[in-house]
């Protein structure tokens, strides 16, 4: 027994070490980190437990034969992130470049089942060259189970993955399936085709990382949520994502205990938000008075910017915020700002994360390239999500609200359980200027002062249909509050909505626009 227990011994070692010490040695040499030195930052000390590292493949052909590394070149496992359970496979490109093989997919495979089973969120470390080309078919057979297993697990447990090297072809698919992706600035790239093949095809010469570098996911594609300029940066924003998130759909996030006081005045929100609609501000800070401890952890912060999407906690308990942002295209709703906003609401919803709204919205975003390029079809996806969300709602007009973009916007109108606004707040169906042009202009065009005529109709238009009252007078907002009480305001309203049952339709799924 003994000879045999130091025999298991050093065979793990050498699974623990991989087939080759230089390629360790370049793994380093590229800034990169290994597969073990990956999973011991993002699991708590001691705690990962690895199954099936061990493994070997079984094809034949091309050399494969005489190369049966353990691992097969994906370590999968479970371990503890702030003593609670998570699921993770990540890649070793010192195997095969982190290829997916048939048991290196048949591993991931067994571990996404067991996230599932355990109810446990499931943590992707993706650092692979893609389809194993000498197994053909079943190499691609692997990727469609675990496309079918993301799918699955949608709106189940989290889903996160972890771009740290390459991801190219097919295996781009899985990050975009799931809820979240982190990438790392510098050597992590996503593309469907390379940078030879680009060129080949079209001639366009083009860098990997000008192709699908962090900065061209964060910022213009919108497929990474968070970009980092280290390993151990992100892991550590990993693990803090994971802390604001419940293990699956059937639990709540987890509570912390709070030491901001739920009654705190919010005194600066007086000076930051200024009365005149077309002053810019921004909305970061506002949210920021808040929320406990001015902690706000923001997705996709580089992409559609002109909206606000994030996680924070109100009394300790976790909350999604959206918000318009007035510093970025005087947060108007376009394209890129609904797809962002809806499925952010979406996720929340999914996972039992109540949504507070921040409206400050002159509208849609105008011009025949929104339109040609389907903004009503891309703004219904917002107007979709929050009408199909289940979780506690709550609006604050905080300034302006106009037009269509109020009532997407999480609008009474469509569901959303409360509706407060501050005493600076316009909603109409257009801004007075414009409104006034067209209700009074015969009246403007008949007066010998047209100027002073278009003055007196715009004031007059105010007074009549955008005094701060004029909602709350049609119930269409619960109470006009002062913005100092924001705060305990939102935090008694959640409160009382936090046991909210809401009936789910008898149907297999909705149709959402696509």
């Amino acid at each position: 027994m003994r000879s045999r227990v130091t025999e298991l011994h050093l065979v793990k070692d050498q699974a623990r070490q991989g087939p080759d010490p230089r390629a360790t040695q370049a793994q380093w040499d590229k800034g990169k980190l290994t597969v073990h030195e990956r999973l011991t930052l993002l699991f708590d000390e001691g705690t990962f437990t690895e199954i099936e590292p061990l493994r070997r493949h079984r094809a034949q052909g091309f050399g494969l034969e005489a190369k049966k590394p353990y691992t097969d070149g994906v370590v999968t496992g479970w371990g503890q992130v702030h003593g609670r359970t998570v699921f993770a496979y990540a890649h070793d490109f010192r195997i095969f470049g982190g290829s997916l093989g048939e048991a290196h997919a048949e591993k991931i495979h067994k571990v996404m089942d067991l996230a599932e089973a355990a109810g446990a969120p499931l943590v992707s470390l993706s650092d692979g060259a893609g389809a194993r080309i000498q197994e053909g078919v079943t190499a691609l057979a692997g990727y469609g189970g675990i496309f079918r297993r993301n799918v699955k697990a949608s709106g189940v447990i989290p889903q996160i993955s972890v771009m740290l090297g390459p991801c190219a072809g097919g295996a781009t698919y899985s990050p975009a399936l799931t809820d979240f992706v982190f990438m790392v600035r510098g050597i992590a790239q996503m593309y469907i085709t390379g940078p030879d093949v680009v060129k080949a095809v079209t001639g366009e010469e083009i860098t990997h990382e000008q192709l699908g570098g962090a900065a061209v996911h964060a910022g213009v594609s919108g497929a990474a949520g968070f970009v980092c300029e280290s390993e151990e940066e992100c892991l550590e924003e990993v693990r803090y994502l994971l802390s604001l998130l419940p293990a699956n759909n059937r639990e709540l996030p987890p509570r912390e205990v709070c030491t901001d006081p739920a009654d705190r005045r919010c005194e600066k929100l007086l000076t930051l938000v200024p009365a005149d609609p077309m002053m810019s501000y921004d909305m970061h800070a506002v949210i920021e008075e808040i929320v406990d401890e001015g902690e706000f952890f923001e997705v996709h912060a580089q992409w559609a910017t002109n909206i606000v999407c994030g996680f924070a906690r109100l009394d300790g308990h976790v909350v999604g915020i959206v918000g318009n942002q007035p510093q970025s295209l005087a947060g108007v709703l376009d394209i890129h700002a609904s797809e962002k906003a809806a499925r952010f609401v979406q996720t929340c919803d999914a996972f039992s994360i109540p949504l507070v709204t921040l409206v400050d919205v002159p509208g849609f975003l105008p011009g025949s390239d929104q339109e040609h390029n389907g903004i009503i079809r891309h703004g219904a996806k917002l107007l979709y999500a929050y009408c199909n969300a289940t979780v506690p709602r709550i609006q604050v007009i905080v300034r302006k609200a106009y037009g269509g973009s109020y009532i997407v916007m999480d609008s009474r109108s469509i569901g959303a359980d409360l509706s407060f606004a501050w005493p600076i707040n316009e909603i109409a169906v257009m801004g007075a200027e414009g409104a006034a042009n067209i209700v009074f202009r015969r009246e403007i065009a008949a007066s010998p002062d047209p100027e002073r005529a278009r003055a007196q109709a715009i004031r007059e238009y105010r007074r009549e249909l955008m005094h701060p009252y004029y909602a709350a007078e049609r119930g269409l907002v619960d109470d006009v509050i002062d913005p100092v009480d924001t705060r305990s305001v939102l935090i008694r309203s959640l409160a009382m909505l936090r046991a909210k049952q809401a009936p789910i339709p008898a149907r297999k799924h909705g149709n959402s626009p696509t």
